[in-house]
């Protein structure tokens, strides 16, 4: 196949590029700069220069491409995560740039379009599963996840092509910047998540959403999950405390001035995702599927986290 990646050179994107380059596919992918074009030629995808928001420019490049992954995010370090001006251009990525995106693709004639989304949409279910039809509930400062869904649904009426849409789980890995920034809170003896102790929170290994991602290529059009076996805050604390070697590690009062009080409220919902239609759709399922063995590949490294997106 010949698959053109936007976000190639992000912490999901670097990974589905080594699988597609792996199993024969051509790659390409957008170079923001030489560095990133000396890393996508150096991993076997052909780097290619283009606006993310140029809707007429990603036609072209687009044109005689098997499939689109608009995997392309612009996530703050948790650092700034509290500053509504953060979220500016991840906000642009998922709005102008999904809808560029499946604009150009629509006209180029690509088949198939996959585009990465959040599974933290949904309304707090409480204790009850949650499904891909489960009711979503997205505050202002997320409303960009629901235009960028909705940018499917447009390439779907103009191109005909299929689209796919996955609503990824919390990206652990040993390579995230936001990774390393939780385990050093709980190496201090704090837990890095809001929300009560029994509160489930989607959770996803980047490996495990790779091979997701390189799945969805492959099923039908539509909606899935992509989660490991969600945890409450009280199993999540448990597995911090044990992969840092602590007894235990607590909340801290100042957690919710590190996201915001809007994102915070997002954050502390009880969110207990299923991804039970991507894995009968495909087959798909997580080699690391519970919180303790996704921390426990985490900790490996965290002293050599690169950016998220």
């Amino acid at each position: 196949m010949k698959v053109f990646v936007t976000g190639a050179t992000g912490v999901l994107g670097r990974r589905v590029v080594d699988l597609l380059v792996d199993r024969g596919d051509l790659v390409f992918a957008i170079a923001r700069s030489a560095a990133k074009a000396d890393d996508l030629r150096a991993a076997g995808a052909q780097p290619v220069e283009a606006s993310l928001f140029d809707p007429g420019a990603l036609s072209d490049v687009f044109a005689d491409k098997d499939a689109v992954l608009n995997l392309a995010t612009a996530i703050p370090p948790l650092s700034r995560a509290g500053r509504k001006r953060a979220w500016d251009e991840n906000h642009r990525i998922r709005t102008v740039g999904a809808g560029a995106v499946a604009t150009a693709a629509a006209k180029a004639g690509v088949p198939r379009l996959v585009q990465e989304s959040i599974a933290f949409a949904y309304a707090d279910g409480g204790d009850h599963w949650l499904d891909e039809d489960s009711r979503l509930d997205v505050p202002t400062h997320g409303v960009g996840i629901l235009e960028a869904e909705a940018a499917i649904d447009t390439y779907r009426a103009d191109g005909g092509g299929t689209g796919v849409v996955l609503r990824f789980g919390n990206f652990m890995a040993p390579d995230s910047s936001h990774t390393r920034a939780q385990l050093a809170l709980a190496a201090r003896g704090m837990l890095p998540l809001v929300g009560e102790d029994q509160a489930w929170w989607p959770l996803i290994h980047v490996d495990d959403a790779a091979t997701a991602v390189v799945a969805a290529l492959d099923c039908r059009g539509g909606v899935f999950n992509v989660t490991a076996q969600p945890a409450t805050r009280h199993q999540l604390a448990e597995a911090f405390a044990d992969v840092v070697g602590r007894k235990r590690v607590r909340r801290p009062p100042t957690m919710l001035s590190r996201v915001g009080p809007e994102a915070g409220r997002m954050l502390a919902r009880s969110e207990r995702v299923s991804s039970g239609r991507l894995r009968d759709a495909t087959g798909w399922h997580p080699e690391h599927d519970d919180a303790l063995t996704i921390l426990r590949d985490c900790i490996i490294d965290i002293d050599g986290a690169t950016d998220d997106d």
